[in-house]
């Protein structure tokens, strides 16, 4: 089976059509840019939180295919979701079987009032529950959920597990908070009840984090605002209590490469302190993170982040080379395109 584990969706006016009446007050609106057309921005409430995607042309892609040399050439109906069957007809072209879809506009706080919050998560969890429903079970996704309102997370998890959800989104930091405070341990509870997958996909929640790495005098992007962050977390995660917690939860950390593992199983190693700590720690909490096809390969980072002293674990390997894809393997590491023995 071949299996796409971070398929992207694009928001579209379409996904708010699913908030209750009594919280279409918190529908977001968009807006285009003055000084570049393509450029769209939602708002909640009267405040910015995050920009959409451009919707290119056909013309448009077939430039941008050229100039990145990846094939990029799909109809808006299909990445947006407007027509299932369409994106159904563009995974068999690709031969994928499987794809799992992620939000695009969490990437940060998308809410500061908690009744807000709840709102917009029912909607996107609404809107892909009738994605899955049309989808012949092909569609497979990661639920957002209310971080605010624990009672309304674990809710939300309930009805996104019947309609076809395999994972949980959450970002690195929620507003003040850490994933490796016990405030989130009702959510690690009822993920291991419902097998659900804890998704640590690169974001921030975290206003006051935003702005402090915010790019000022250079031109690294994202880099310090999204990536770092879910590197932390990852760190933190394996040098907390919640793997021993939380024994059979699993955790996928996504697309934030894989080069940084060696360095932090190092430093875990480390800084522990002691001789229980387990010498291969993704595999033993259960952590897998997605690589990119520019990182070292697969056996060459497995190999950095084992000691010499112990065993490697059975890899799976990629059938395909791809430009954006994800290999599943039982050491911990992933590609976006997934080959798994079915």
């Amino acid at each position: 089976m071949i299996i796409d584990a971070d398929a992207h969706v694009v928001e579209t006016e379409h996904t708010w059509d699913f908030l209750d009446e009594s919280e279409k007050k918190f529908r977001p609106q968009l807006f285009s840019s003055t000084d570049n057309p393509n450029m769209q921005y939602w708002f909640v409430e009267g405040k910015s939180v995050g920009f959409r995607p451009p919707t290119l042309t056909e013309q448009e892609l077939i430039a941008l295919s050229k100039q990145t040399g990846r094939e990029l050439q799909t109809a808006p109906e299909a990445r947006e979701l407007r027509d299932v069957e369409l994106r159904l007809q563009h995974m068999n072209k690709l031969g994928i079987d499987v794809q799992i879809l992620f939000n695009t506009m969490w990437i940060a706080r998308v809410a500061d009032k908690a009744e807000a919050e709840i709102a917009l998560c029912k909607s996107w969890n609404r809107w892909m529950a009738e994605v899955w429903k049309q989808g012949n079970n092909r569609l497979r996704w990661s639920c957002v959920v209310p971080a605010m309102t624990l009672s309304e997370a674990i809710e939300q998890m309930r009805y996104a597990k019947e309609n076809g959800a395999v994972a949980v989104s959450l970002r690195p930091f929620e507003d003040n908070r850490h994933l490796v405070d016990p405030y989130f341990y009702p959510i690690y509870e009822e993920a291991t009840r419902l097998n659900l997958v804890v998704a640590v996909h690169i974001a921030n929640g975290s206003p006051q984090l935003l702005d402090q790495f915010k790019p000022r005098y250079d031109r690294m992007g994202g880099f310090a605002q999204f990536r770092i962050p879910t590197v932390i977390t990852c760190l933190s995660l394996m040098m907390s209590d919640v793997p021993a917690t939380f024994t059979k939860l699993r955790w996928a950390f996504v697309e934030a490469s894989a080069q940084w593992v060696p360095w932090v199983v190092k430093e875990a190693i480390r800084r522990t302190g002691t001789k229980g700590f387990p010498k291969l720690p993704f595999k033993e909490f259960n952590i897998y993170v997605t690589t990119e096809t520019n990182d070292d390969s697969i056996p060459t980072l497995r190999a950095k982040s084992t000691p010499s002293t112990s065993s490697a674990p059975t890899i799976w390997s990629p059938i395909r080379s791809r430009k954006r894809y994800w290999t599943t393997t039982r050491a911990g590491f992933t590609r976006s395109r997934l080959h798994t023995k079915s």
